[in-house]
């Protein structure tokens, strides 16, 4: 007898050859690095302690949990890596010991390998892993208090508190110039804007990334901000300063772009990079959270499979 074999197909995203998983994911990880450096330089041994943890938990929870569920060792591709070095990008370089191992717990296990693995995970994981710990231990988020005592040579204040809190007046002194270089507390590896675009652009030229999500995202925050800065330009800041501050580029370039979370249709990644950059502003301007960019990036996240349904028209008739 003929044996038989069960044909199994997933959503999408499909990969034509076996080396494309792993060289998308170090090339995610090599474009990465400027920005971390930066981050490194600013912060110094403690922004290399989480970073290092982030990515070495990571990997350790890809290997624990693929070991239990007695599924293929995927540790090699790259991806659980890649995962722990984008969220160790997003804390802040005095995050505790445990919330680093709890937070890669959930981008691996929970955001990733309980849906089945790499492709099948309707939310980019490490954008999930931290919106619950920030929810969860709020005050490990405030960059205000946890980078007070850091020897830094910038403004000791989260820029997009103090606008938040206290209008463009308590801003207006930032030059937009050290904003651009990272020269603000926030994220170990999401303030600098020059790093970012430095790899986003690597990662477009490269092709892992299509340019349609991070130009339409930034469109979108552009748009929304400058609308409402010329609605009240003392209570609202202008689109630069928006840009230049929090997640924007990070979520642009790295989180909105996460493979299985974002469409693959260039319309609907039009529509789905608008609304982030649409969204973030919004939480950010009439929210309650001052950062807006990671919960932008879940609700983006819920809207994929619809808005992925969108197709060209087919050419042709029926006969």
């Amino acid at each position: 007898m003929n044996s038989q074999k069960k044909l199994i197909v997933s959503h999408a995203p499909f990969w034509h050859i076996g080396s494309a998983v792993p060289e998308r994911n170090y090339n995610i990880i090599i474009a990465a690095l400027p920005a971390v450096m930066m981050g490194l330089s600013f912060y110094g041994v403690p922004a290399l302690a989480v970073i290092c943890l982030s990515v070495a938990s990571a990997i350790c929870w890809e290997f624990l949990i693929t070991t239990i569920s007695k599924r293929p060792n995927t540790v090699g591709d790259g991806h659980a890596a890649m995962l722990g070095l984008i969220f160790g990008m997003l804390l802040p370089a005095a995050a505790p010991w445990w919330l680093v191992i709890t937070g890669t717990f959930l981008a691996i296990v929970i955001g990733k390998q309980i849906f089945g693995g790499i492709g099948a995970n309707p939310f980019s994981p490490a954008v999930l892993s931290y919106a619950i710990t920030s929810v969860a231990w709020k005050v490990y988020f405030d960059f205000d208090a946890q980078l007070i005592n850091f020897d830094v040579d910038f403004t000791p204040f989260y820029p997009l508190v103090a606008a938040k809190a206290f209008g463009t007046g308590a801003i207006e002194s930032i030059p937009l110039a050290d904003l651009f270089i990272g020269k603000e507390i926030g994220g170990l590896g999401s303030t600098s804007g020059l790093a970012l675009i430095i790899g986003g652009c690597y990662l477009i030229a490269r092709g892992f990334v299509r340019w349609e999500i991070p130009l339409s995202f930034i469109a979108g925050i552009f748009i929304t901000a400058e609308i409402f800065h010329i609605a009240n330009p003392d209570v609202y800041a202008g689109p630069m300063f928006h840009l230049l501050t929090g997640y924007s580029l990070i979520a642009a370039f790295f989180l909105a772009t996460e493979e299985s979370s974002s469409p693959i249709n260039t319309i609907p990644m039009i529509i789905f990079g608008a609304t982030g950059g649409m969204m973030t502003i919004l939480i950010r301007n009439i929210g309650a959270y001052p950062e807006g960019a990671i919960f932008a990036v879940l609700l983006i996240n819920l809207m994929n499979p619809l808005i992925d349904k969108i197709r060209p028209k087919a050419i042709g008739k029926v006969a």
